[in-house]
């Protein structure tokens, strides 16, 4: 699953550790989702969405279809 975490956490101005501390995650698992490695569950998709100031996941997450 892309994101565009990296890029809006970085137009609001906060760090991997702010926005893990935000969202009751580590920075190691925002990293993961920066970087691909790791699918959040809904809730916490939509934790980050909210905390980045979007009003839609999909505005943040975007599905590989095959």
């Amino acid at each position: 699953m892309e994101t565009k975490i990296r890029q809006f956490r970085q137009e609001k101005g906060i760090t991997q550790q702010e926005l893990a501390d935000s969202v009751g995650v580590t920075r190691q698992t925002i990293n993961a989702l920066e970087n691909a490695r790791y699918n959040p569950s809904l809730l916490l998709a939509y934790k980050i969405t909210k905390t980045l100031g979007k009003q839609y996941i999909e505005d943040v997450f975007q599905l590989e279809e095959d």
